[in-house]
């Protein structure tokens, strides 16, 4: 792919369409699939990664179970790049470093491979009982927290020092499970003591209390303990105790650029011609700054990156969600990075709902006018942006997409558990556009005649719902799981013979493989109430677009040297 490719892009995990890698790939393979994608960004769990399905990387080797280099080698004799995650901020805590750290404490080669909270705010708070530095209140009140508390994670070091880590995201502490043997071996307690004590520190370990906290509490068993038995009792707990989580890296480590460097080389290596650097924003921290989007911190950092993914010849493609009317997306182009287009999925609702174009047309002609490069899409593993549009349509219209989206079966996610600050909806695009197949085919012709470079869910390719059942078994806080559905090869085989599969197809092949979609043609769009006018043209092609968003008929032609094509009518 040069630079310029802005060819059709599928996505989904290596496990979405047949169980792995392999079967994405003889997916691809079908006749069915000729020429309709240039490009394949294959989420995380392709990686060795632990939680939130690959957003926590233990490393960049490719996991066993889901793909193998293989499987990348046919997807680039398919013609099909990739576009692959970074996480730039975090790594999980079983990451080779991070259990390091464990082993061997200030001994560590890695010791500030992560951020040693104290180190950070050294000087600039107060220590508590806890061991960890509470920063003065001036420092921290502009600070942007994922979760309530501050973001820390306790790591006991083998000598038993606890040093607070910086833990941005997710962190789980567990303990072993002990029984009423154990208890006996440990204290010499009597066994009836010893059971009833195994059945309440098991319970309580698992709501999260501490070792300490338990057998402080009194209560007939642990009122049988001396503070010696305590204290024997709490330290074999607590030097078996394990983590989960994303741990925050230090920017500021040599150790880290060096990380960085490898990292890139790896993904290139897999055929990666994009990589999306995820969480990016969150990376450079300071003391007194907002930890999120500092400035010119960030961008110094990007700088950086870009250095390294210049000696590899790999595009970047920095995420991060932020309101229109902040203009973060116009800086990331200003600076020569593509970005994303997290206003489409939003508008094309939008205009459905009110039937007029109006600002999907404004929407096209400032990405023109201003060259920003996007990647576009409609559905995606994370859920339909609807902070992004703060400034774009106003907020009556945002409460109209989100509430005509939850009529359909969808979920509301807030900004981080802040209620009424709303941050995105979850629901798959198809059900979001009231399981019609029109709007969906309709849809996508926008998105494909839209400026960028088309990214296709895959689940919206197959003309998905909503998957309730998922969210259920996922429990709290799996309002994601709605949109994540994996199809098996019975599944991927009847959709091929849907005619709403088949459409989209036809028009993704005619997008891939029509030149006149080139960042070279000339591009104009026109709105006439909900009649909507999409053209490209260069001097011997011309693809036109002609939709009516209150009917959902459209047809598509597309002429090279005076001949047509290419045409469909969707009427």
């Amino acid at each position: 792919m040069n630079k310029n490719n802005n060819g059709p892009m599928l996505n989904a995990y290596p496990d979405s369409l047949g169980g792995n890698l392999s079967d994405i790939a003889n997916f691809l393979s079908k006749n069915e699939l000729k020429d309709v994608f240039s490009s394949f960004y294959i989420l995380p769990s392709l990686f060795h990664t632990d939680l939130d399905r690959g957003f926590s990387v233990i490393d960049y080797s490719l996991n066993e179970l889901f793909a193998k280099k293989e499987d990348l080698k046919k997807l680039d004799e398919l013609g099909i790049d990739l576009k692959l995650d970074f996480i730039l901020n975090h790594a999980s805590v079983l990451s080779k470093q991070f259990q390091d750290i464990i082993k061997n404490g200030e001994k560590s080669k890695y010791r500030d491979f992560f951020i040693d909270w104290n180190k950070f705010w050294d000087g600039c708070g107060e220590m508590t009982e806890a061991g960890y530095i509470q920063p003065k209140p001036e420092l921290i009140k502009d600070m942007f927290f994922r979760k309530p508390g501050l973001p820390i994670l306790m790591v006991r070091f083998p000598d038993g020092k606890e040093v607070p880590y910086w833990n941005t995201f997710y962190q789980e502490v567990r303990y072993p499970s002990l029984d009423a043997v154990d208890i006996r071996d440990i204290t010499g307690v009597q066994y009836s003591i010893a059971e009833g004590l195994a059945s309440l520190l098991n319970e309580s370990l698992i709501e999260g209390k501490s070792p300490e906290k338990i057998l402080n509490e009194s209560n007939i068993y642990s009122n049988k303990l001396s503070d010696d038995q305590r204290k024997e009792l709490c330290e074999k707990l607590e030097s078996e105790r394990k983590y989960l989580g994303q741990m925050d890296l230090n920017i500021k480590s040599p150790l880290v650029w060096e990380f960085y460097d490898n990292t890139l080389k790896t993904l290139v290596d897999y055929g990666a011609k994009i990589v999306r650097l995820d969480a990016f924003a969150y990376a450079p921290k300071e003391v007194g700054e907002k930890n999120f989007l500092n400035e010119p911190a960030t961008w110094d950092v990007l700088t950086k990156v870009r250095e390294l993914a210049d000696k590899y010849n790999v595009r970047l493609l920095p995420e991060i969600h932020a309101s229109y009317e902040e203009k973060i997306y116009e800086k990331i182009a200003d600076k020569g990075y593509m970005t994303y287009d997290f206003f489409l999925p939003g508008l094309i609702i939008d205009a459905f709902e009110q039937q007029s174009g109006e600002v999907l047309k404004k929407w096209a002609d400032e990405l023109v006018e201003k060259n920003i490069q996007v990647v576009n899409m409609l559905g995606c593993h994370d859920g339909i942006p609807l902070l992004d549009l703060k400034g774009l349509i106003s907020e009556e219209r945002i409460q109209s997409i989100i509430d005509t989206v939850v009529k359909r079966g969808g979920y509301v996610k807030d900004l981080h558990g802040q209620k009424n600050v709303y941050y995105q909806v979850n629901a798959t695009y198809y059900s979001a556009l009231g399981e019609e197949d029109k709007r969906m085919l309709l849809a996508r012709a926008i998105q494909i005649f839209m400026p960028g470079k088309p990214q296709v869910w895959y689940l919206d390719l197959f003309a998905g719902k909503n998957d309730h059942e998922a969210v259920k078994r996922a429990g709290a806080g799996g309002h994601k799981e709605i949109n994540r559905t994996n199809l098996t090869l019975e599944e991927i085989e009847a959709g091929l013979q849907r005619e709403v599969v088949q459409k989209q197809l036809e028009m993704l092949r005619f997008r891939n493989t029509f030149s006149v979609f080139s960042n070279y043609s000339e591009f104009t769009m026109k709105c006439d109430g909900s009649k909507i006018f999409i053209e490209w043209k260069n001097e011997d092609s011309s693809a036109v677009l002609e939709g009516d968003l209150t009917s959902f008929a459209f047809n598509i032609i597309g002429e090279k040297d005076g001949k047509v094509i290419y045409k469909e009518n969707f009427l």
